[in-house]
């Protein structure tokens, strides 16, 4: 009776061993179909451009798509274009918007970064961030080391003065000191090497102004405010922002010229950035088509900049 209990039980055992062995074979497998086998992670599906995206690609688009992530550099004190409210830790303005949606439109998330204008010019950005989203004008010099999309907005440059002050013409500005952001085009404008492909600009500023360069319009217009300055030249929405939130200054004339503003991405990328920027471009353009431009520039600047006045 124990010799025959004894051997019942090791062949249970044998028996059991083995199945226990065919079912962790089957779990460690994934399972077939019937709705079982729940121990393979999935990676979530690609959405906007980046589906269309090859996955084992190499070049810039393709790390966006992979990461998951599109690195955008802008002005925290550039409104309304772009402002960074340090109150509720958030960030708005045009540019702000613009960016967002084309992130969106890729598929993948936005992460802010915020290096000086002189810095995004100039290139060779190595890899730090991808793409500029920040009101840049194309200009020959700067197509040099980075690749543009398509046009986003065309904004009026002007000159703004102090409230009150006695210069009420382009004339009067002869040897008087004029803040513009440095290595932008309004610097580039009093010096008159402004070179922006298929536009001849018509220069009415005196030729023996005092140019006072800054990191940024905003600090101008505050200098400006302060009689630091005579004036002031920048973007004429930039200008009117400040006007309507109490800023002692005023526009001078009519806008001295146009400018068309692009997206840019770093053509000395680590990764080919050439299908980026055409995707960033097809985005930008569908967002004309679609009315999207429109309605965010209604909403910053209460009028259309979108629609290219230089023909």
């Amino acid at each position: 009776m124990r010799k025959s209990t004894m051997k019942l039980w090791l062949v249970l055992l044998a028996a059991f061993t083995l199945v226990a062995a065919a079912c962790s074979k089957s779990e460690t497998a994934g399972g077939g179909g019937g709705g079982g086998g729940g121990a393979t992670e999935t990676t979530p599906a690609a959405t906007g451009a980046c589906a269309s995206v090859d996955p084992s690609g190499t070049d810039l688009l393709a790390t966006i798509c992979k990461s998951g992530v599109l690195r955008v550099s802008t002005d925290p004190a550039y409104p309304p274009q772009s402002s960074y409210d340090e109150a509720t830790g958030t960030w708005q303005g045009f540019d702000i918007d613009v960016a967002t949606e084309i992130a969106k439109r890729l598929g993948v998330q936005i992460k802010w970064v915020t290096p000086a204008w002189d810095v995004i010019t100039a290139g060779h950005w190595n890899g730090r961030w991808d793409l500029s989203v920040g009101s840049m004008t194309i200009t020959a010099e700067r197509a040099q080391v980075l690749d543009f999309s398509t046009p986003y907005y065309y904004t009026p440059a002007g000159i703004a003065v102090q409230k009150g002050s006695p210069i009420t013409s382009f004339g009067q500005l002869s040897g008087k000191s004029i803040g513009v952001c440095g290595a932008c085009t309004y610097e580039y404008y009093l010096e008159r090497t402004l070179d922006i492909p298929g536009y001849t600009p018509t220069y009415v500023i005196p030729k023996d102004v005092n140019i006072v360069t800054y990191d940024t319009d905003s600090t101008a217009i505050q200098d400006l405010s302060l009689g630091r300055l005579d004036a002031v030249m920048s973007a004429v929405p930039t200008l009117q922002s400040a006007i309507d939130k109490g800023k002692p200054i005023q526009l001078l004339g009519d806008p001295v010229f146009y400018e068309p503003l692009a997206a840019a991405a770093d053509k000395s990328a680590p990764e080919d950035p050439t299908s980026f920027i055409q995707t960033v471009s097809d985005i930008i353009t569908q967002m004309h088509q679609d009315g999207t431009l429109t309605q965010l520039s209604m909403k910053w600047y209460k009028t259309d900049l979108t629609v290219n006045p230089l023909g």
